[in-house]
């Protein structure tokens, strides 16, 4: 098969096109024969910190396609089914083999590309906002990096759970953009001051609870703009440098700091159920994903620095 890989940890530049093995079918192995991959936050930040486990090392954690083959202790799938698969690595190739648990049915209508980008953005929100963050009505959630995949799903699920959404972005335009999706108030990152925007449009209090999709330097203020016994989601990092917490920095603010990581769950019952709702949300048209821009799985390389320094409004992807 053709397949990305690479043997050690940099830029987009150690990523490599060429023929690889086919993936073994175990005796729970869900086969895709991969038509759409879509580039996750995780899949650059491994890429960077990560030491592939092995090598050559094939990326990736999220792609749709047609079921090819499946093993023997498979019940819930069969040859040419549609699914959209998630593995710890893989994807970047024209096969991808999931254990069965974490492959999740696409309904026969429904666009792959949309289905392919469904499980770890609006997972990932449903999880940092609800089962973790505890949002109510009325509470106020600031969305670091509103304009990414995981922020876009994050915005459209606060807004339709009635909480009030500030948003930051890199400029007024990409501000803009995310009103229709259900953004009340935007942030420009570059220019404005957002521990005082926040505090004024929460007239001093502080908002309720952040989600940090951004990492790098803007943690503090993030902080700052929390009210005191807040929450503060720990989800990912647009950039190398990652930032930390001080032990009497969290007791000052009596801050509760959760790290999310949706892949953990993604096996559980639980989350099939959830994104079996996300999935039918998204191709009823009620939740949205606009597609930034698709790239050959030969431009990978190509691919992985527009998401890292292009600032894509919503999910990039590939086609192999």
């Amino acid at each position: 098969m053709k397949a990305v890989s690479y043997t050690r940890n940099g830029g987009p530049e150690v990523m490599s096109h060429g023929e690889l093995p086919d993936p073994a079918v175990g005796p729970d192995t869900v086969l895709i024969g991969v038509e759409v991959i879509s580039i996750e936050g995780g899949d650059l930040l491994n890429r960077i910190h990560t030491p592939p486990a092995h090598t050559p090392f094939i990326p990736g954690y999220q792609a749709a396609g047609t079921v090819l083959e499946t093993g023997p202790q498979v019940t819930r799938f069969k040859a040419g089914d549609r699914v959209v698969g998630f593995n710890w690595s893989g994807s970047h190739a024209q096969l991808f083999a999931v254990p069965e648990r974490y492959a999740y049915p696409v309904p026969t209508d429904m666009d792959l590309a949309l289905a392919a980008v469904v499980p770890i953005a609006f997972g990932t929100a449903y999880d940092a906002l609800f089962t973790y963050g505890g949002l109510q009505p009325g509470e106020t959630v600031l969305v670091q990096g509103a304009a990414g995949g995981v922020g876009l799903a994050a915005v459209q699920l606060a807004a339709q759970a009635g909480a009030v959404l500030i948003g930051t972005a890199s400029s007024p335009e990409r501000l803009g953009l995310l009103e229709p999706f259900g953004l009340k108030h935007g942030i420009d990152y570059r220019s404005e001051d957002i521990a005082a925007r926040c505090r004024d449009i929460t007239a001093g209090k502080g908002v309720d609870l952040v989600l940090d999709l951004a990492g790098g330097a803007g943690k503090d203020a993030l902080v700052d703009a929390l009210r005191g016994h807040g929450r503060y989601a720990v989800i990912g990092a647009a950039e190398g440098t990652l930032p930390s917490f001080g032990f009497f920095e969290l007791i000052r603010k009596a801050m509760q700091v959760t790290g999310i990581s949706f892949g953990r769950d993604m096996h559980t019952p639980r989350v099939h159920a959830l994104l079996a709702d996300l999935v039918a949300r998204v191709g009823s048209g009620s939740l949205k994903m606009p597609i930034a821009q698709e790239f050959a799985l030969a431009d990978a390389v190509a691919a992985h620095r527009f998401v890292a320094e292009g600032h894509p409004f919503g999910r990039v992807i590939m086609l192999p």
